[in-house]
């Protein structure tokens, strides 16, 4: 039987998911289909129950079912306890259902070579944040920091996994020359939000990683000022695809040319900006 794969939420229509994995089955010529699945909220059951059924051989879970997907699975990894958040689904040989999440450990692909000694400022508390926190966590890294607008979320993230401190956003302002990789969670810098940063960014540190999960636009206000402090910038496309070829290499064994499809999806997206 053709195996085949697919990626459910609501909307689907936007994402990028079903090109990536057509392309990279197509580029491994693995017998395989990956189609998008539009699910309504009330028929999640009865949609996860056809996954099952119709012998789906692992999906992707996006927006608003990462974490309602979890009491329809078998089990759920380590990487998807520590934020009760599903973004991939694999098929076990026993016809179990395990569900894991690759959203942070794509991001920390996309980083490049960096050091577990690195000293780390997350900007923002919500579920990116957490998940992105936590696979630093699992990968290691120690020295990490969570700047928000409220205490209250970042206390909760912390409390939950075990790691990091809480600083005010004005207190990161001050001590940005103290870190070596400066991640930006927030909505602020997506297509048609205000032009605003979260944070100043006249005091960081030379040669210093600043990352934005944001890929649309490719560069963002937060990005574009960090270039004028000789900052390496990295958008959020590499995590886009990075969690993307992780879940990949979960169902076939193989992690595709994610390079070559973070070039790709550039140039489809209208812009000639490469992470440096």
């Amino acid at each position: 039987m053709k195996k085949w794969f697919a990626v459910i939420g609501n909307p689907i229509s936007h994402s990028l998911s079903p090109f990536m994995h057509e392309k990279w089955l197509s580029e491994l010529e693995i017998d395989a289909s990956y189609i998008p699945i539009h699910v309504e909220e009330d028929n999640l059951e009865e949609a996860i129950m056809g996954l099952k059924l119709l012998g789906c051989s692992g999906w992707n879970v996006t927006v608003p079912y990462k974490e309602a997907i979890i009491p329809f699975l078998d089990d759920i990894d380590e990487s998807a306890k520590g934020i009760g958040a599903v973004n991939t689904v694999v098929k076990t040989k026993d016809n179990r259902f395990i569900g894991y999440n690759t959203d942070g450990f794509g991001f920390i692909k996309s980083l490049g070579p960096i050091n577990l000694e690195d000293n780390i400022l997350i900007i923002g508390a919500g579920g990116a944040a957490r998940g992105i926190v936590n696979a630093f966590k699992q990968g290691g890294f120690t020295n990490i920091t969570i700047a928000n607008r409220t205490a209250k979320n970042a206390e909760k993230m912390i409390h939950d996994l075990q790691i990091g401190h809480f600083i005010t956003l004005n207190e990161a302002e001050a001590q940005l020359n103290s870190f070596d990789i400066v991640v930006q969670t927030t909505p602020q810098g997506m297509k048609n939000q205000a032009n605003t940063l979260p944070i100043q960014l006249n005091k960081l540190k030379q040669h210093a990683i600043v990352a934005d999960i944001v890929y649309n636009p490719l560069v963002t206000p937060f990005l574009e000022e960090a270039t004028k402090y000789n900052a390496r910038t990295i958008n959020g496309l590499g995590m886009l695809v990075h969690q993307g070829a992780i879940a990949f290499s979960y169902w076939n064994g193989v992690y595709p040319k994610s390079e070559d499809m973070i070039d790709r999806l550039t140039e489809n997206l209208g812009g000639n900006y490469v992470n440096r």
